[in-house]
């Protein structure tokens, strides 16, 4: 079933080694390179709905700085199908165990 669902950023460790899911990091490469979630590959926000080969038997975990980037893009995904969850916060919220530097 398609839809979006938000978490705090302490939950996203949940997400991390589950197969079922897509991490995918909205923000630029250079903040890509300089620290990422363990798992997640880089897919600026402005290049994400280019990528029309998104699997959809997947849950895409979408995380960027702040959290407005990964709340806007998985509304436009969800309405588009897939299922969505956006990380409140981002990456400045994150504290969990998996970053990558």
């Amino acid at each position: 079933m398609a839809g979006m669902e938000m978490i705090s950023a302490d939950r996203l460790d949940e997400y991390v080694n589950r197969a079922d899911c897509l991490l995918i990091d909205l923000r630029d490469r250079g903040e890509y390179e300089a620290g990422h979630i363990k798992n997640a590959v880089s897919m600026p926000f402005d290049d994400l709905l280019a990528h029309v080969c998104l699997p959809k038997n997947r849950l895409l975990v979408l995380y960027c700085d702040r959290g407005s980037m990964s709340m806007a893009q998985g509304k436009k995904l969800a309405a588009h199908g897939y299922r969505v969850v956006s990380v409140v916060g981002g990456m400045h919220a994150y504290r969990g165990k998996y970053l990558v530097k």
